[in-house]
C-alpha cells in the first residue's frame, strides 16, 4: 500500500515467541501437536464434514479419545486430508498404524516475514491494467496474517457487495473491534482463545498493501504523504488470523488455508514461512496445492535470510515465492560528523524542533562487530550523546526507548555487512539515521580516530528518485501501510470503537507478497478464463531485468545481480 503522490520500503522478520505445547498437568507433561495426514478409505462415503470429523475422532487410541482434554486442534478436508491434535508419541504411534495413514509432521512455529507503490508499478486510474480489470473487482484476497484492525483502508466506499459465490463469514461478537462490510467480507481467527483483532500491526499492514481502499493524507509523521490505497483497491478482503501475538504454528497456518478454500478465496496471500523443507514434509506447500487444485492463487514470501545459500522460504513452484528490493523513494536523514563529512541515512521520525547543533558521539564496547547495544548500556555511556548501535542489537525502537531513557538525545543504526547499502525508514522515539554498511563504517572509523568527535543530524524529509537495488526483488523496503496505532515519540493512541488512520513503513519479503496478490486480482478479473498457475506465468514472464534506464539491477552490495539474486527479476503489472 503507498501513496500517489509520494514513494515507498523495514525488514521486518518478526521473531513469534516460542509457544509451550506442554500442559501443566504431568498427565499431559509429554504431549506435543502434530498434523496427520490421512488417504481416505476406498468406497469412502464420508461426504459430510461431521463424518470425517468423526471418522477422524474414530483414529485417535482410548487414552486420548476418552481425554478430559480435548486433543483435536483442527480438521482439514480442503487444504488436505487430515488433522491436528496433541498427542504423546505412543499416541502418534497408534494413529501412524491405522489404515489410511499418510503422514505426520510435528507442528512448528514460523516466522512472519516482515503510498507509492501502485503508481510506480504504474497502477493508476484509467491507465492498463487497473482499468481493464476495474481495480480488483469482484475477486476476493484471502489474507493470512495476525488479524487486522478498523481502519479508513477498509472503508466500503466505492465497493459492491461481495460475489454470490462467496461462503465466508465474520467472526460473531466482532461490530465495533472490526466493521465487516463489502471490503472486509470475511474475518476470522484460528489462534487458540483471539478474535481476529490485530494485536501486532503486520496483518494490517499486508491487507491493506494488498487491497486497501484509497485513504487521502496518509502519511509517516508527515512524511511521503499522498493518497494511499493497495494494489487492488477494488477488491474484497477476507481475514483469516493464524498468527498471534505468541502463538504463530503450522497447524494454524493449515487451518487459515482450510476455511480459505472452503469459502471461495480466489487470492491466498501468506507472508510467513519457515525456511527450506522438501516439499513432502512442508505442510504449507501442500496445503498451496490444494488452493492452486481449486484454481486460488497463492503468493507466499521468500523470507529474509538472503543472501546466503539455501536460505529461501516457500520455494514450491506451484506458489508464487515473492521477494523484496527497495524502491525509489528515500525519508533522508544525513548524518554531519565533526570533520564535514556528510553521510546519508533514513528516518521516518524527523522533527521540526531537533536542533542542528553537533552531539559527541559514543559507540558502545568501542566496536559494531555485533550486537553492541543489545544489553549493558549504562546512563554514564550515553547521556547527552549520539550513540551508534549495529543493527545486530536487535530492533531498532526497542533500542532508541532504552536510549533514551538513559538520557542519549540521539541514535545511528548501522547495517551489518551483507546488508550492504540497503537503509530503513523506521520510527523510533528518538532522533536517528540508519545508515548503510558502508556509511556507517566511516562514521566508526571518525569515531574512533577522533579524539572528541561530534556530529549532527539533518533531517531532509523525503526524496525521490534514488537508484534501486535488488535487496531480494521485489518492493518491499520502506512500504507505508495502514497501521494499528500512532508511531514515533508520542505515547501510542488508542481509537476505541472508531476507524484509525494511522500508518507506518516496514519492510521484508512479506511487505512485498500483497503486493503480488494485489496483482493477481486484476489480472484475474481481467482474464478470468485463465487458471492460477497462467496468472503466475504471465507475472513472472513479462517482468523487468534492468531498470527503468535500461541499466542491471543492482544487489545490496551495489554490484550487478546474479540470475539466481533476481530470480524472475522486478514485476511490471502493465
Amino acid at each position: 500500500m503507498e501513496t500517489h503522490s509520494a514513494p515507498s520500503a523495514l525488514f521486518l522478520l518478526l521473531a513469534v515467541s516460542s509457544f509451550l505445547l506442554t500442559a501443566s498437568s504431568p498427565q499431559y507433561s509429554q504431549l506435543q501437536s502434530y498434523i496427520i495426514r490421512m488417504r481416505l478409505p476406498r468406497n469412502a462415503t464420508l461426504v459430510s464434514a461431521q463424518a470425517l470429523d468423526d471418522w477422524y475422532r474414530s483414529l485417535l487410541p482410548p487414552t486420548a479419545a476418552n481425554s478430559t482434554e480435548p486433543r483435536i486442534l483442527y480438521t482439514y478436508t480442503a487444504a488436505m486430508t487430515g488433522f491436528a491434535a496433541r498427542l504423546t508419541e505412543d499416541e502418534l504411534r497408534s494413529v501412524e498404524r491405522k489404515p489410511g495413514f499418510l503422514a505426520s509432521f510435528r507442528d512448528r512455529q514460523v516466522p512472519l516475514l516482515t503510498t507509492y507503490t501502485p503508481r510506480l508499478l504504474g497502477l493508476l486510474p484509467g491507465l492498463g491494467l487497473w482499468t481493464h480489470s476495474n481495480m480488483g473487482k469482484g475477486i476476493v484476497i484471502g489474507v493470512l496474517d495476525t488479524g487486522l484492525v478498523d481502519h479508513a483502508s477498509f472503508a466500503e466506499q466505492g465497493m459492491d457487495p461481495p460475489p454470490a459465490r462467496w461462503r465466508g463469514s465474520c467472526a460473531p461478537g466482532l461490530q465495533g473491534a472490526i466493521s465487516c462490510n463489502n471490503k472486509l467480507i470475511g474475518a476470522q481467527s484460528f489462534v487458540k482463545n483471539e478474535s481476529p483483532v490485530d494485536t501486532i500491526g503486520h496483518g494490517t499492514h499486508t491487507a491493506s498493501t494488498a487491497a486497501g481502499n484509497f485513504v487521502a493524507g496518509a502519511n509517516v509523521l508527515g512524511n511521503a504523504n499522498g493518497t494511499a490505497s493497495g494494489i487492488a483497491p477494488r477488491a474484497h478482503l477476507a481475514i483469516y488470523k493464524v498468527c498471534g501475538r505468541f502463538d504463530c504454528t503450522i497447524s494454524s497456518i493449515t487451518a487459515g488455508m482450510e476455511a480459505a478454500i472452503k469459502d471461495g478465496v480466489d487470492v491466498m496471500s501468506l507472508s510467513l514461512g519457515g525456511g527450506p523443507i522438501a516439499f513432502y514434509d512442508d505442510v504449507i506447500a501442500i496445503g498451496a496445492f490444494s488452493a492452486v487444485e481449486r484454481g486460488i492463487f497463492v503468493s507466499c514470501a521468500g523470507g529474509n535470510s538472503g543472501p546466503m545459500a539455501t536460505s529461501l522460504s516457500n520455494e514450491a513452484p506451484w506458489v508464487l515465492t515473492v521477494a523484496a528490493s527497495t524502491i525509489d523513494r528515500n525519508i533522508r536523514a544525513t548524518v554531519r560528523l565533526g570533520n564535514g563529512v556528510e553521510l546519508d541515512g533514513e528516518s521516518a521520525y524527523q522533527p521540526n524542533s531537533y536542533p542542528s547543533d553537533s552531539l559527541p558521539m559514543a559507540i558502545p564496547d568501542g566496536s559494531l562487530d555485533g550486537p553492541n547495544c543489545w544489553q549493558g548500556l549504562v546512563e554514564a555511556e550515553v547521556k547527552g550523546k549520539m550513540v551508534i548501535c549495529s543493527i545486530e542489537s536487535g530492533s531498532s525502537i526497542l533500542i532508541g526507548d532504552n536510549i533514551k531513557s538513559l538520557g542519549g538525545l540521539a541514535m545511528l543504526m548501522v547495517n551489518g555487512e551483507l546488508d550492504g547499502y540497503t537503509t530503513m525508514a523506521e520510527a523510533p522515539n528518538l532522533p536517528m539515521s540508519y545508515l548503510n554498511y558502508i556509511n556507517g563504517s566511516s562514521v566508526a572509523h571518525y569515531v574512533n580516530a577522533t579524539q572528541t568527535p561530534v556530529a549532527s543530524i539533518i533531517f531532509r524529509g523525503t526524496v525521490f528518485k534514488r537508484s534501486v537495488e535488488a535487496r531480494h526483488l521485489g518492493t518491499g523496503v520502506n512500504i507505508l501501510a495502514a497501521w494499528a496505532i500512532q508511531v514515533g515519540p508520542n505515547p501510542p493512541q488508542t481509537t476505541g470503537n472508531t476507524q484509525t488512520t494511522f500508518f507506518t513503513m516496514i519492510s521484508g519479503t512479506s511487505m512485498y507478497v500483497p503486493h503480488l496478490s494485489g496483482i493477481a486480482a486484476p489480472i484475474k478479473a481481467a482474464h478470468p478464463d485463465w487458471s492460477s498457475t497462467a496468472v503466475k506465468s504471465a507475472i513472472m514472464t513479462t517482468s523487468d531485468i534492468t531498470y527503468k534506464d535500461r541499466n542491471p539491477i543492482k544487489n545490496e552490495q551495489y554490484n550487478n545481480a546474479s540470475f539466481l539474486g533476481m530470480g524472475a527479476d522486478n514485476v511490471n503489472p502493465i
